[in-house]
């Protein structure tokens, strides 16, 4: 039911159908006992865990697909909110995982703070990117996909990590003889996961902070031009897309490209998509 709450709100772009499939939050439950078993020493437990959350995250992924053949136009969905805020996951999207995978699992430890668990729920958002996941596949943007799954990735390995030291520090481990080397396999797997989601997050964030930086590097090369606006700047691989709306001739294009090669190390080909016009308002 969460699946088909989110694909719903994907595909309609409505944030509040969205945020009432992260309530129901079905995966959080077994991503959850992935980190008990793990503290535990309960490989059995672990298994089951991780067995649920993929089946579930195979079946909400399938819905998402079956939606997106059913869209007139697929372009339209990859362009709204829904999807855009979730195929280009950064680094502060990790930051907020790990803080609220924490939270739920003193929730989970503690009777008395489990009225934050629907925050929780709301915060952590892992139905939602596999409802991405299956719409982008359905519409060919493959690599659309990959990002809504690095998300999903991320906040499932930070729940577990949080959750797995909360188990800890609260003396599970001891209480279940849980042994040492089977723990520590445990925990470099957990690190290792870590690292290979936070790598593109981190080409993310930076990528988005280069943007912004050849976004104001293009509006200083734009001073003189009355009227002109950047709209967009994206950067991919080698090569820098800067969208204007200018009502008349640009400045030369060689001196923005040597603004960029000043801020970028690999020196990006500046391309400039020139619209001829102007914002009027009644």
């Amino acid at each position: 039911m969460s699946g088909i709450i989110a694909v719903s709100g994907v595909a309609g772009d409505s944030t509040a159908t969205v945020i009432g499939a992260m309530i129901v939050a079905p995966l959080s439950v077994p991503i959850l006992g992935v980190g008990l078993g793990i503290t535990v020493g309960s490989g059995r437990l672990v298994g089951r865990s991780l067995l649920v959350v993929t089946a579930g995250a195979v079946v909400v992924v399938l819905l998402g697909f079956l939606v997106s053949q059913a869209l007139p136009n697929p372009t339209d969905v990859l362009a709204n909110s829904q999807v855009v805020g979730r195929t280009s996951p950064r680094l502060i999207d990790l930051t907020a995982a790990l803080a609220t995978g924490l939270a739920g699992a003193v929730a989970i430890t503690r009777r008395d703070v489990g009225d934050v668990l629907p925050g929780v729920a709301i915060a952590i958002s892992l139905v939602p990117p596999l409802a991405v996941v299956g719409v982008c596949l359905g519409s060919g943007a493959p690599t659309l996909a990959l990002g809504a799954f690095v998300l999903f990735a991320s906040n499932m390995i930070a729940m577990i990590i949080t959750a797995t030291l909360v188990l800890v520090l609260t003396g599970y481990a001891h209480e279940a003889g849980a042994g040492a080397a089977r723990r520590g396999r445990a925990y470099a797997v957990l690190a290792a996961a870590l690292v290979v989601v936070a790598v593109p997050m981190v080409v993310n964030s930076l990528t988005s902070l280069w943007a912004e930086q050849i976004a104001d590097a293009a509006r200083r090369w734009l001073t003189g031009v009355p009227g002109a606006q950047v709209t967009e700047v994206t950067l991919h691989g080698g090569t820098a897309t800067v969208q204007i709306r200018a009502p008349q001739d640009l400045p030369p294009i060689g001196t923005l490209q040597d603004s960029v090669d000043a801020l970028i190390p690999w020196d990006p080909r500046v391309v400039v998509v020139h619209t001829v016009g102007t914002r009027v308002t009644g």
